[in-house]
């Protein structure tokens, strides 16, 4: 965040993670007290949903003295240009069109001033401005409407002004003639159908909006009232799954211990492609694909998607590095804890099943054996450290290429070992007396509860040391920092359990190279570094035309099974048209495959540590 443009925030940074009253605040200009409280109503219109535009009416009332629109002789109204918890710069404005505005029914001038901002030339007090949205892109973090269904993410939907965010403001929806419901975190005006309102414009921005005729469903977890709203033609069992959101929703809760929550709302949209989530400060958005509920396994696995986001309404949406809120809308919001906020919800995602009895002890071990394989096995995990990772999410973790593994690690992936990691190093410090959750509920009841703000780093290091009672060079200043190796074992130990690799010790030649086959063909898409292929020269966007002068169509892999460690082929490629052979010595597969296995001989503290880790009683 830009300190010298957000002096405002400093004044109200407690106000987004504190509910407040809607009682209206009056705000002071540079020059006199506003006679009268300014206002914010946005509507919301959507007539022709088939040619994917919203229509919004922003109504500005009484906000020339808030402004100081009387002494500049113009307004600046602008649109974030990227939504908290979607690390990269989206460029929302790029879909808006038609802006204009009126005073008392006549036109304002305006003009555009920069990619995401419009300067309105008046000193009026009351103004209505009216935009569309151009939608037409359906994921967690991007507006869509069409024939069936809206859905807002308001980041990129809803203007704004720098000193009228922190007033509360109102939404109205008004839904396409044949739709007849709206879903949303926001609170509902009484007696105002479709009206919604907001304490300020950073609950509005953390509060989705799903229109149209979906199905919705409730349940109560932990007292909170609870409410799925379910978008997409798909047979699912209504019981069974609010009993299992429900048992997921209680044992999120059982990590922290308290609720924050007076009611919480699920989007779930089945469509096609599937897979994701956003979360927000009271509801989340999901996407699944329409088989969700098809197999045990899709199950499982939407139920570990429920429980990462569910956990996010603590994790990053209250227990936060300082610099994830409040939000600077028009810039990148660096922090090296991304590992953190999302990674480690990457742990407690299992975790929570395992927990809620989704997971068998077995399968939970089986779960972080795989973990610690998957990143141990990017070439990346020896380039960048995760704490880069974290700060590099804005131009590297939202913009992969044919290269990223080779340069980067996820700071999803290495942050869910970090989480275990870091929970058994507090288990075995404290001799079982305290765990990772111990960590959250400090970092909740002294920050977001206490505090009221996030935690600097220094301040996250220093009391998952008192939790862990020693220091924890060998976490922080080698696994989060650098790119070292890891001594895993050095943390297992303690649980009286091993990592060991069980891949295959085969003589057969590596090449290195990731193919895809399609149409007769086999076109290398990527190149890992070390590799055979790497050192031989072998480039993405190659077509492998034959291997010693046998044709090769979309079987590559075929022709490179049996040979042998440190033999030579010859590899011709068709590159950008042109015919090349290359000579390619194949090396030694650098693969592992990890697997938890218990000590020859553990100990009653050990065995002790053990179960308490996998909550087995």
């Amino acid at each position: 965040m830009k300190k010298n443009a957000r002096l405002l925030y400093l004044l109200t940074i407690w106000t987004f993670f504190t509910p407040r009253s809607s009682t209206a605040t009056t705000l002071v200009s540079d020059e006199n007290p506003p006679a009268v409280t300014p206002s914010v109503t946005y509507v919301l219109s959507m007539p022709e949903p088939q040619t994917h535009y919203f229509d919004v009416e922003m109504q500005l009332k009484n906000v020339a003295a808030a402004t100081n629109a009387k002494k500049n002789g113009y307004i600046d109204i602008k649109m974030p240009v990227w939504t908290p918890g979607s690390y990269l710069i989206r460029e929302y404005a790029k879909n808006v069109e038609a802006f204009t505005v009126s005073a008392g029914g006549k036109a304002v001038p305006s003009e555009k001033i920069r990619k995401n901002s419009w300067r309105v030339y008046t000193g009026e007090d009351n103004l209505t401005i009216r935009y569309r949205v151009y939608a037409n892109e359906l994921t967690v973090r991007t507006n869509f409407v069409d024939a069936d269904h809206g859905y807002v993410t308001p980041a990129g939907m809803f203007m704004y002004h720098d000193a009228l965010k922190t007033i509360p403001l109102r939404v109205v929806v008004q839904p396409y003639k044949t739709w007849t419901m709206v879903s949303t975190g926001l609170e509902p005006v009484s007696g105002e159908k479709f009206t919604f309102e907001a304490p300020d414009f950073d609950r509005l921005v953390d509060s989705p909006i799903e229109i149209g005729n979906q199905k919705t469903f409730t349940f109560t977890a932990s007292g909170i009232p609870h409410t799925v709203a379910m978008f997409g033609d798909v047979e699912y069992d209504e019981k069974r799954l609010a009993a299992d959101y429900k048992r997921v929703c209680e044992a999120a809760a059982t990590v922290v211990g308290e609720h924050p929550c007076t009611h919480y709302t699920f989007i779930v949209h089945h469509i096609p492609p599937g897979g994701g989530g956003l979360e927000h400060l009271n509801s989340t958005t999901l996407e699944t694909t329409r088989n969700a509920y098809a197999t045990e396994s899709n199950y499982k696995g939407f139920m570990t998607l429920v429980a990462h986001e569910y956990f996010h309404l603590w994790n990053v949406k209250r227990i936060r590095p300082i610099a994830l809120g409040p939000f600077d809308y028009e810039n990148e919001n660096y922090t090296h804890m991304l590992w953190l906020s999302e990674g480690c919800t990457s742990f407690y995602e299992d975790n929570i099943l395992r927990r809620a009895g989704f997971h068998t002890p077995e399968a939970y071990l089986t779960i972080v054996a795989n973990d610690i394989t998957v990143i141990e096995n990017q070439p990346g995990v020896r380039v960048q450290s995760v704490a880069e990772s974290s700060w590099d999410a804005w131009i590297k973790g939202y913009r992969p290429n044919e290269n990223s593994a080779n340069t980067t690690i996820s700071y999803y992936s290495k942050g869910s070992v970090l989480g275990t990691l870091l929970n058994l190093a507090i288990l075995a410090g404290s001799n079982g007396e305290r765990s990772m959750d111990d960590l959250m509920r400090f970092l909740y009841n002294e920050y977001y509860k206490k505090q009221k703000r996030g935690f600097t780093d220094a301040e996250f290091r220093q009391a998952a040391e008192q939790m862990a009672g020693r220091k924890l060079d060998d976490f922080f200043t080698t696994a989060v920092n650098t790119a070292d190796p890891i001594n895993y074992n050095a943390y297992f130990e303690p649980v009286g359990m091993q990592l060991v690799n069980v891949a295959s010790k085969t003589q057969d030649g590596f090449l290195g190279a990731g193919v895809s086959p399609a149409n007769g063909k086999s076109t290398i898409t990527s190149v890992r570094r070390g590799s055979a292929a790497y050192t031989g020269g072998l480039n993405v966007g190659d077509e492998v035309i034959s291997i010693d002068s046998v044709r090769v169509g979309d079987d590559l892999l075929r022709h490179i099974s049996g040979r042998r460690v440190g033999e030579t082929i010859k590899v011709l490629v068709n590159r950008a048209g042109f015919l090349r052979e290359i000579p390619i010595t194949l090396s030694q597969n650098p693969l592992v495959s990890y697997r938890l296995e218990p000590l020859t001989s553990q100990t009653p503290a050990q065995k002790a540590l053990y179960n308490k880790w996998l909550f087995i009683k």
